[in-house]
């Protein structure tokens, strides 16, 4: 017999299927695993060979690692990749967030492990393979996972160049944020975890990755870090994040997409890492509401300010392109309390102001999802529940429209595009493009 849980979320799940049909029902699954978590049977991951989570630069879990079963803990896969069952799903790339109360749960079964809602089975799962530098260690004794982990099935290589964030405390850090609460996790979890990455470390594993790689599944990295608001290692951000862009395309030009995930900048400044072989730059600007950039971003509204930061974004389109300009939006803290909108229609009416703005520009931001991680702002502030999944519906949905509305191309550096293409695994906004629809 199925529980109430699951036969509430198998109803919701088949309503929005028929209400939403504009957009792939994987995409419509993948949100609801991602806002809800998942949870795994030791059973799942006994004997498999898979790349597991390198926590690259947040933790992206539901409980603190410390709460984790030791069966499981540093032990699930970066991403899994759903596909068939009842739904007769395409293959779906979804980021791991472990959730041991979640009703979606990676489960052993005799023709390997699958997700099943409750005991409702819903696909076949299969885990990212181990690149095949993954068992080398560089020359100062680090593992590739710490210095270059790959995520996205392969496809984009992760740098986070400086492992904390200047913005410190509640007053500064982003209220959704746990960069620096991930480090101190990993720390106090005895892993080894480098705060400021040596770019001769990265340079040797990108080597490794050139040699090897003879498929090129690789095909893009990305640079990026907290925010410097002094001075790391005796440079500015601009500087600091420069050396890493400069060295990388002096010694491999060309050999992958590069990009670069930093505040906003003036457009001289970008043009720096145009000039290095920089291709797309993401000046994540987080929340489109005035009230919430500030309450949600404090250090960023009080060092640059949101007028100067979307004006910013726009300028770097001069020197980029505008279809090269993809800012980040957090898709669901709009509503997370104490400070969100009230209603899943406010909230969406906001986000929808600032793509209409953004695009309409040439500009297409992407979103992630939401996660109310533990020890972030909003978390100590207030008990945080994700946003309901007919929000998330609602986003891909405005924002599908006015990309079509705007003839926007596919954002690059993000892979294929559609249902059983798509990599990007922390939202479905690359899983609905180029998607017309159901009967």
């Amino acid at each position: 017999m199925l529980s109430i849980e699951t036969t509430s979320r198998l109803t919701e799940l088949q309503r929005l299927e028929r209400e939403y049909r504009q957009i792939p029902f994987e995409a419509i699954l993948k949100q609801d695993v991602l806002r809800l978590g998942l949870a795994f049977e030791e059973s799942s991951l006994k004997g498999a060979s898979f790349k597991a989570k390198d926590y690259f630069i947040f933790t992206f879990d539901h409980v603190p690692l410390s709460e984790q079963d030791a069966g499981i803990r540093f032990k699930v896969p970066e991403e899994i990749r759903v596909e068939g069952g009842p739904f007769q799903l395409l293959p779906t790339v979804i980021s791991v967030r472990v959730s041991p109360d979640s009703p979606y749960v990676v489960k052993g079964t005799p023709e390997g492990p699958a997700l099943f809602l409750g005991e409702e089975r819903i696909g076949s799962v299969g885990f990212p393979p181990v690149p095949a530098w993954y068992d080398r260690k560089t020359a100062s004794g680090k593992l590739p996972g710490e210095v270059a982990p790959v995520i996205e099935w392969g496809y984009l290589i992760y740098l986070t160049a400086f492992r904390n964030c200047q913005y410190f405390g509640k007053d500064e850090e982003c209220a959704y944020c746990d960069i620096n609460h991930n480090y101190r996790q990993q720390k106090g979890e005895g892993r080894p975890y480098t705060g400021v990455k040596d770019v001769s470390d990265i340079l040797e594993v990108l080597s490794w990755i050139a040699e090897t790689d003879t498929n090129r599944i690789a095909k893009a990295y990305t640079i990026t870090g907290g925010s410097v608001t002094t001075q790391l290692r005796g440079k500015g951000e601009v500087d600091f994040y420069l050396e890493y862009a400069s060295a990388i395309e002096s010694k491999f030009p060309g050999r992958w997409i590069g990009k670069i995930v930093t505040q906003a900048w003036e457009k001289e400044e970008v043009r720096k890492f145009k000039d290095a072989g920089i291709r797309i730059y993401h000046p994540n600007y987080e929340v489109w509401d005035p009230e919430l950039f500030k309450k949600i971003c404090p250090g960023k509204e009080r060092t640059i300010g949101r007028d100067t930061w979307i004006r910013r974004i726009l300028e770097s389109t001069e020197v980029m392109g505008p279809e090269n300009v993809i800012p980040n939006f957090v898709g669901g803290v709009e509503l997370a309390k104490p400070y969100g909108f009230s209603t899943v229609d406010e909230a969406i009416q906001s986000t929808a102001e600032g793509l209409d703005f953004f695009m309409s520009h040439g500009v297409a931001p992407r979103f992630t999802t939401w996660c109310p991680e533990p020890f972030t702002t909003l978390s100590t502030l207030s008990d945080q529940t994700p946003p309901p999944l007919e929000y998330f519906c609602k986003l891909l949905t405005v924002w599908k429209e006015t990309h079509e509305k705007y003839k926007l191309p596919v954002p690059p550096g993000y892979g294929d595009p559609g249902p059983g293409r798509a990599v990007f695994s922390v939202s479905a906004f690359m899983d609905i493009i180029g998607y017309e629809g159901r009967n």
